[in-house]
Formats: structure tokens, sequence, C-alpha cells
């Protein structure tokens, strides 16, 4: 008698592998929009030239990199603040690092063309 047994699961490519590790947005793009039409700082944390090729209109631009040395840009930490990347990775990092600072209503848009 055989045991059953079944093959196992392919191994993802690299792209899915990469597409995978996306964390999703915490607020969807209308949600995003009112949040921002009802003060929220809205931010880009892509380069300053990814910036200055396209953004959102009314987005200032922190790079991730310099999120946690830039906070004061931002203001009052219990003020709403969105942030958005290009694919969502670099702003789940600079939500988290803003979390960090003592920011308390931190959201993620995403990738841009969430908005």
């Amino acid at each position: 008698m055989t045991a059953c047994a079944s093959a196992p699961a392919p191994a993802p490519t690299p792209a899915a592998q990469a597409q995978s590790d996306i964390p999703a947005p915490t607020v969807t793009g209308q949600q995003a929009h009112e949040l921002v039409q009802n003060g929220a700082k809205l931010v880009d944390v892509r380069s300053a030239d990814e910036f200055a090729e396209d953004h959102i209109e009314g987005a200032i631009n922190i790079p991730v990199d310099d999120v946690a040395a830039r906070t004061a840009e931002l203001g009052d930490k219990t003020q709403p603040v969105v942030v958005y990347c290009r694919s969502g990775k670099r702003a789940a990092r600079a939500a988290a690092t803003l979390r960090e600072a003592g920011f308390t209503k931190v959201e993620s848009l995403g990738g841009k063309d969430n908005w």
C-alpha cells in the first residue's frame, strides 16, 4: 500500500514573490481623499526625482529614508497623515516609522495609482 502524496506546490516566481511582499494599503483611495479634504497631510515617500516627475496634487515629499529625521515637518502627531509611494512598500515602511515616532493616525494609501 502506498501513501497518498501530493506534489509540492511550485515555488513562486520572483515577480509573484515581490508582489506578495507588498503590504496592503490601510485606506482606499476614496478614504484617503476624504482624510486629505478634512486636513490630513498627504506625504509622497518616493525619491525627490520621482516626486518631481509626477505626484498627487497637494502632497509633500519626504523620501522614506528621511521620514524619521523630518517628522517635525508633519506637525501635530495626533493629526492624520496619509503616505504613498509607487507600489506600497515604501509607504508601509514610512507608516511604521511614523507610528514608532508617536504619530497616532497614520494611513498608507499604498501606491500612487490607488488615489
